[in-house]
């Protein structure tokens, strides 16, 4: 599934204020976005990647999604960079 894709990154971003960001200067390849976050938090980086034209792939654990990226808590959204 997609949480390989975050294992085999060379570089990621996790977080939606830090996403967008990244959205936004052009640098992100692609978006995570875990299905079981609140969509009030998701919405931001969901709008910017659609308009930035980067592919979203929803996954469908918070937990599972921060465990890959070798955190300890839940990530509501990843970023992996170019």
């Amino acid at each position: 599934m997609s949480y390989e894709k975050v294992l085999q990154a060379k570089s990621f971003i996790v977080g939606t204020k830090q996403t967008v960001k990244a959205l936004k200067s052009g640098t992100v390849k692609e978006v995570l976005v875990a299905k079981d976050a609140e969509p009030r938090v998701t919405a931001k980086v969901v709008s910017t990647a659609k308009e930035m034209n980067v592919p979203i792939i929803y996954v469908d654990s918070m937990k599972k999604l921060g465990k890959a990226c070798g955190i300890e808590v839940g990530a509501s959204t990843v970023a992996i960079n170019i």
